[in-house]
């Protein structure tokens, strides 16, 4: 790691109970995506055993979970996530577990009323104690936005406005006014997030300058990208901004029975014996990267296996460290 990017690295905001957890200055955590399972040959998953498989997952030590939004299935993405509504499924998950950061990666916001998403977000933070991390994203399929008659060529300006309005929703009795609503003072929303907002990671882009991004958001979320690309990325927006933010990188595996197996390249990530997936995610940790959120849609080992295997030869070179 650069001497320029540690003399600024002074460690990270704490917002809540799930964001303090899993984001910690030069440290890495592991976190999986949903549904933990194959589903590689469909675009749908059978969403079997799901929440048995989150129970597992927390008890294995894994940082998060995390859900994604995907209003509409779309043929030409060939991915249904895991089906349902997130922050439905976040209410269930929320009374399913106990510690485990819950994570949405990314509600595309242009596609919501801020009044709906802020009210829902602030409700399951509650519900879980404060475990809830909050991906947002302008959206990245076309499709969606004429069948709710939404502009897909205002979804940067939608997505920045909408920002604004969630976060002026954590204040008491806000004042403020914007395309999507006045809200004059005379009224307030309830309940409120279980801190002074809620941690809101920003996805990508999402069709704002580099200026806007590095000095909004609580922290990014970024596809994998070559290491040298990576690292220029993270330092150019962690040298842009006003304070130091987590950043946090998914990625597609498929576990091989060979433990040193080299990584051959799949969709947004690897096919990669286990020793060598250690290997790629300490590199992540070296350029700075806080949090990995694991796919297993082409994993084609045992998934109750592979979670064990990941536990009991990962998690503990990064979890649990001071």
């Amino acid at each position: 790691m650069h001497s320029s990017y540690r003399d600024r690295y002074s460690g990270f905001p704490r917002l809540n109970n799930g964001y303090n957890a899993i984001f910690k200055a030069e440290q890495l955590s592991i976190g999986l995506v949903a549904p933990i399972e194959n589903y590689s040959m469909n675009t749908a998953p059978t969403l079997l055993n799901h929440i048995e498989r989150v129970q597992l997952a927390e008890r294995l030590g894994f940082g998060a979970i995390w859900l994604r939004d995907v209003p509409f299935n779309v043929p030409s993405f060939g991915d249904a996530g895991q089906i349902f509504d997130p922050f439905v499924y976040l209410g269930l998950l929320a009374g399913k577990t106990t510690k485990i950061a819950l994570g949405v990666a990314s509600i595309i916001l242009p596609l919501r009323h801020p009044a709906h998403t802020a009210k829902a977000a602030a409700s399951v933070d509650q519900l879980c104690g404060g475990r809830l991390i909050l991906g947002i994203a302008s959206g990245d399929r076309p499709e969606e936005y004429p069948a709710m008659n939404i502009s897909y060529s205002e979804r940067g300006q939608r997505f920045r406005e909408s920002y604004q309005y969630i976060r002026h929703l954590a204040e008491s009795h806000p004042q403020f006014q914007n395309a999507f609503g006045a809200v004059c003072g005379d009224l307030d929303m309830l309940p409120k997030p279980t801190e002074a907002h809620l941690p809101l990671l920003i996805t990508g882009s999402s069709q704002q300058s580099p200026d806007w991004l590095a000095n909004n958001g609580d922290g990014w979320i970024t596809f994998p990208q070559p290491a040298a690309i990576q690292e220029h990325f993270i330092s150019h927006l962690r040298n842009n901004a006003s304070e130091s933010k987590p950043v946090m990188e998914p990625l597609y595996i498929d576990i091989t029975h060979d433990p040193d197996a080299l990584p051959q390249p799949i969709h947004l990530g690897y096919r990669l014996g286990i020793n060598q997936l250690y290997e790629y995610l300490k590199s992540r940790e070296e350029i700075g990267v806080n949090h990995i959120a694991l796919n297993l849609r082409f994993n084609k080992a045992n998934i109750e296996k592979t979670l064990r295997k990941i536990s009991d030869i990962i998690l503990p070179h990064f979890h649990g460290k001071d």
